[in-house]
């Protein structure tokens, strides 16, 4: 089975990072997508996903990300749901980021910042929690 998507959008919002009661990194941010397509008016309109990045990748979208950034995402979907005080069901749906790529820096510009204090344009991250792991083997590996 295959759980795989890939974003380019800007983020709506800037990162929200928190810690676990265990102390690991949780950043949460918004992607604002445009879609391919104009409406009956003739305006292009967006999907907002919501993204969730785990440890080192977390503190460095936390750091590096801001309002209206444009970045490309590639992780998994996932959903969830939860009860409401008022015994209401509620479902989530969010992708948990495995890579995220820095498109812009600074300015705005594309392209990676002479800064030496700047991390690499895109932080991969192998440790999410959950029972997703990228497959990193050769061809010999593969069970096809």
């Amino acid at each position: 089975m295959l759980n795989k998507v890939v974003l380019i959008g800007r983020l709506t919002r800037d990162p929200e990072l928190r810690y676990t009661s265990s102390g690991i990194p949780v950043t949460r941010f918004t992607l604002a997508v445009n879609r391919n397509f104009a409406n009956q008016q003739g305006e292009r309109e967006a999907d907002f996903i919501p993204i969730v990045a785990w440890r080192s990748q977390a503190e460095n979208s936390a750091r590096y990300l801001s309002k209206g950034r444009l970045v490309a995402v590639a992780g998994r979907i996932q959903t969830g749901s939860y009860e409401t005080p008022d015994g209401q069901r509620r479902y989530t749906t969010e992708v948990v980021a495995y890579e995220v790529t820095f498109l812009e820096w600074g300015d705005g510009k594309a392209g990676r910042s002479t800064d030496s204090d700047r991390v690499q344009d895109t932080v991969h991250d192998t440790n999410i929690p959950g029972d997703f792991q990228p497959f990193d083997g050769g061809d010999d590996e593969l069970p096809f």
